[in-house]
């Protein structure tokens, strides 16, 4: 036993998120990155014109996977997005302050071991023209959210979210229409 920490992968630093505009895949005009804001792997990323991404956000990037932010697009503060799945958020999105949008996950091997130590699974997330989502939401991997869709505050969103609609709750559930689709 006094010999299982050399199974354990030894912690490595993910960098500072630190960041130059010119290690970005591509970014557009009037892009507004407000102090504090965090990209990890830039080269994965891009982003649309008139984009603003508010105060500490964190745009973690991966070594595969590509984040594209689309134009008009607003992201509050304390936004966490991830992008190992890939992640493509279309135009005139609003993400509230503190959403976290996640394109991975841990699977249970189901042998008692942590799940910290299984499988790691990806998947992407896709989020459509117009849709909003509020404060505080997690997006869960492999979810589309559509266009014109409204997240209510704090839900946990695990499937996807049909175009026009309003969804809420833990985990997010269809309450209504917003065009009188449902």
């Amino acid at each position: 036993m006094a010999d299982d920490h050399r199974l354990r992968p030894h912690p490595r630093s993910h960098g500072t998120g630190a960041f130059d505009r010119a290690d970005f895949r591509q970014i557009g005009r009037d892009v507004v990155l407000e102090p504090g804001v965090l990209v990890f792997h830039p080269q994965t990323i891009t982003i649309g014109d008139d984009v603003y991404v508010g105060h500490y956000a964190i745009l973690k990037g991966y070594h595969r996977g590509m984040m594209a932010i689309g134009d008009g697009t607003w992201i509050g503060q304390h936004c966490f997005l991830h992008s190992a799945g890939g992640l493509t958020i279309g135009r005139d999105v609003g993400i509230g302050p503190g959403a976290r949008i996640i394109t991975s996950t841990h699977e249970d091997e189901g042998d008692d071991g942590p799940i910290l130590r299984g499988q790691l699974r990806l998947a992407p997330v896709t989020i459509e023209d117009g849709a909003d989502i509020g404060v505080g939401v997690i997006v869960l991997p492999g979810v589309t959210i559509g266009a014109g869709a409204q997240v209510g505050a704090g839900a946990v969103v695990t499937r996807d979210v049909p175009p026009f609609t309003i969804a809420v709750g833990v985990p997010a559930r269809v309450v209504r229409s917003r065009a009188g689709l449902v």
